[in-house]
């Protein structure tokens, strides 16, 4: 009787070996980017009370009303959510250790978020985010250091054209308005939205904004603008955040009906989108969300971040052309004392630094080629019985390289002496770095 494969559940992504270097990658130039505007690392659980999100997200927003998994905990009868987003987790640990006792500070984090949805392009149950939130910073000089630091980011991943998009909510009581006006609208022309756009009518009507249907876009073309009810500070502030965008150069649209998903937002937010991912075009968005320290039980502060989906930027980063996964050094021997001779000489080489694979099977010298040449590795070093016998090993440059170039034809080498003349080889190769 066979027993049945498992497979991963739907809509949760094994990371295979192949694609470990476009993520590594990713996550490098990240965190230099982060690291080089002041963010610190933090990490919270994947598991948080629900009133984390019920609380922070909003109560109709679609992630509570259907995307959160929820349980309650068969040990206390606490009801907890795999996070199906962090900044409300960071919030929530900024207060609970003070974080901004001495005043404001930089986060960033990374780690897989959760919404049970239909998996399609883009969209996973179990997906990655990588973000930043800057706490205890009123002004919009602050969103503008994190909209030039994603800038940097996407050069440096080099995934294409993205565009910046940008609006702001106002603060409170200009939504209080506008949402009055927009509520007596959207109930007077209710025919022509689609079913979501209604059910929200009452309950959320900013989400409306955001709707893709196409009835309820063009009904939308028509609705009071959030715009034409800021106040002076709102106004200021959205100026004050245009003008130092254009000193810096950096071009965006203002799209009237850019909300975003959560309730948490005021002011401004902003979404970064690409044309080359189809329906599921944005890669990155977030905001400004002063409010989200009292919803969560903490003092009125003001604070302001943005997650990255990460699948999305690596789909992009795919067709940037293959990223290089190869070894440095394949060592090659033929068992018994050879084999220990050769795992000396592998630990030698990787005090120095270097990336190596050591043959770990009986094979024949043949066989053990083909597979050094088929691992990448720049550079063979077989240790054989000859090799042996005379304390040395034998060193060979896999890749074509110029006659003239250390090992372009076999050479051999006292084993003391293999790692330092390796390295050498390398950094002429402009392979790593003198140690």
């Amino acid at each position: 009787m066979s027993i049945a494969k498992i497979s991963a559940v739907r809509g949760m992504n094994d990371l295979l070996p192949a694609a470990a270097p476009v993520l590594e990658r990713f996550e490098q130039l990240t965190r230099a980017a982060l690291r080089a505007y002041g963010y610190r690392h933090i990490r919270t659980p994947v598991v948080e009370a629900t009133a984390v999100f019920r609380r922070g997200l909003g109560e109709v927003t679609d992630i509570v009303e259907r995307e959160m998994y929820t349980f309650v905990d068969a040990l206390n009868g606490e009801s907890l959510t795999l996070r199906p987003e962090n900044t409300a987790g960071v919030v929530r640990a900024a207060i609970e250790h003070s974080l901004l006792h001495d005043g404001p500070c930089r986060l960033w984090y990374y780690g897989p978020m959760f919404r049970h949805e239909r998996p399609q392009r883009g969209r996973y149950r179990e997906f990655f985010q990588a973000g930043a939130e800057a706490l205890g910073f009123a002004g919009p000089e602050v969103e503008v250091e994190q909209i030039l630091m994603l800038r940097r980011l996407w050069a440096g991943l080099e995934i294409g054209p993205v565009r910046l998009q940008l609006n702001t909510l106002g603060d409170a009581a200009e939504r209080l308005r506008h949402r009055e006006d927009l509520v007596a609208y959207l109930r007077a022309n209710r025919g022509e939205l689609d079913a979501d756009a209604q059910r929200r009518i009452e309950s959320n009507p900013l989400r409306v904004l955001d709707s893709k249907h196409a009835s309820t876009q063009a009904c939308l073309a028509r609705a009071p603008r959030l715009l034409d009810y800021l106040g002076e500070a709102s106004l200021a502030h959205f100026e004050r955040l245009q003008q130092l965008l254009r000193q810096e150069s950096v071009p965006f649209e203002i799209n009237p009906r850019l909300v975003r998903g959560l309730d948490y937002y005021n002011r401004t937010v902003f979404e970064w989108i690409t044309e080359a991912l189809g329906a599921q075009g944005t890669i990155c968005g977030g905001g400004r969300y002063d409010g989200l320290f009292t919803l969560l039980g903490g003092k009125p502060t003001p604070a302001c971040g943005f997650s990255i989906g990460v699948e999305r930027v690596l789909e992009l980063m795919g067709t940037a052309g293959p990223q290089n996964d190869a070894c440095d050094v394949y060592i090659l021997h033929q068992g018994g004392a050879t084999y220990g001779a050769a795992l000396g000489a592998a630990e030698r080489l990787r005090d120095e630094g270097l990336e190596v694979i050591l043959h770990a099977d009986a094979a024949s010298l043949k066989s053990q080629m083909r597979k050094a040449d088929a691992s990448g590795a720049e550079f063979a070093v077989i240790v054989g019985e000859e090799e042996l016998a005379a304390d040395a090993a034998a060193v060979k440059a896999l890749r074509s390289v110029p006659e003239t170039a250390p090992f372009a034809r076999q050479e051999r080498v006292p084993l003391r002496a293999v790692a330092q003349r390796l390295v050498q080889a390398l950094c002429a190769a402009g392979e790593v770095d003198e140690q």
